[in-house]
């Protein structure tokens, strides 16, 4: 699915991006440029990084 109209990324990009280290919102519009025009897909690009962060801190091995 299309986030960011104005630069063509997709929600499949920003996953990549964070899978390569990406874990901020200005990392990703460094990277991929999203929210650096309009802004509108602000919103759905932070929805998008909070899931994918929380599946990959699910995933790591509890410590305690």
């Amino acid at each position: 699915m299309y986030v960011c109209i104005c630069h063509g990324v997709t929600d499949t990009q920003i996953e990549s991006a964070i899978d390569n280290g990406a874990e901020t919102m200005k990392q990703l519009t460094s990277e991929l440029n999203v929210g650096s025009q309009c802004g509108k897909c602000c919103q759905c690009t932070k929805r998008v990084l909070n899931r994918k962060l929380l599946q990959i801190a699910e995933a790591q091995p509890k410590v305690a």
